[in-house]
């Protein structure tokens, strides 16, 4: 398999999991999106939350393409593990559209470097 072909593969492979985790969402409450579902306090909007946060820093500052919104939670000040729930004034939409914009920089990042190129964690 050629190497365009392989990050084609893996890529789609990342676009079926991040679909998977958006569709826990469909049909469920703000009280069932918010719910902690374990002591730290995440709940399942803090999830995407999360995972968005960390596709903007992995395909973002890794690979020298840094995300353009600041992510407070992941300020040194910041409470710990912030990133992992959604905060009373943070809106299903506001995590929606954060998801959004993560998702569109790293599938920018994706497309722009090939399959080899060297990160730096």
């Amino acid at each position: 398999m050629a190497a365009n072909q392989e990050k084609d593969v893996l890529h789609r492979y990342l676009v079926v999991g991040r679909e998977a985790l958006l569709w826990k969402l469909e049909g469920l409450s703000e009280y069932d999106v918010r719910r902690p579902l374990v002591p730290t306090g995440t709940n399942l909007l803090g999830l995407v939350k999360h995972v968005a946060s960390v596709a903007a820093d992995y395909f973002g500052d890794v690979f020298a393409r840094p995300f353009p919104d600041p992510l407070p939670w992941f300020a040194p000040d910041a409470e710990p593990n912030a990133d992992l729930w959604a905060t009373a004034d943070e809106s299903r939409a506001d995590i929606l559209r954060l998801w959004d914009r993560a998702w569109s920089h790293a599938d920018a990042t994706i497309e722009a470097l090939p399959l080899d190129a060297t990160g730096v964690v």
